[in-house]
C-alpha cells in the first residue's frame, strides 16, 4: 500500500517502512506524527484519488532525525560591471520513517 502526501509545499509518494526527508517539522525525535493531507491512496491496481484530499485517510510517521542538507552555493555576476556576489544556503530537514497508512473511506 502506498500514499501520496503533501507536506511543506511538496508532494511525496510514500510506502510503509520508507524513510523520507521533508521540510522541517516542529516535533521531537522519536515522536509519532500524523500526516492528514493525503492526496491519493493506492494498493496494487486499486487507487483512491481525493478532490483534493482523500477523506479520512492518514499516514502515521515517526520522527527519526533533524538535520541540514548540503550547502548550495549561489554565485551572481554581471559581466563588465565589477559585480560579484557569493552566497550559501543550507536547508533544514526532518527525516521521517513511515509507519501505517490508513486508507480512509
Amino acid at each position: 500500500m502506498y500514499a501520496v502526501i503533501k507536506t511543506g509545499g511538496k508532494q511525496y509518494r510514500v510506502a510503509s517502512g520508507e524513510k523520507i526527508k521533508v521540510e522541517q517539522i516542529a516535533a521531537d525525535v522519536g515522536q509519532e506524527i500524523t500526516l492528514d493531507q493525503v492526496l491519493a491512496v493506492g494498493s496494487g491496481s486499486d487507487l483512491k484519488v481525493g478532490a483534493p484530499l482523500v477523506s479520512g485517510a492518514t499516514v502515521v510517521a515517526k520522527v527519526v532525525a533533524h538535520g541540514r542538507h548540503d550547502k548550495v552555493r549561489i554565485f551572481k555576476m554581471r559581466r563588465r560591471k565589477h559585480y560579484q556576489k557569493r552566497q550559501g544556503h543550507r536547508q533544514d530537514y526532518t527525516e521521517l520513517e513511515i509507519g501505517t497508512i490508513n486508507g480512509g473511506q
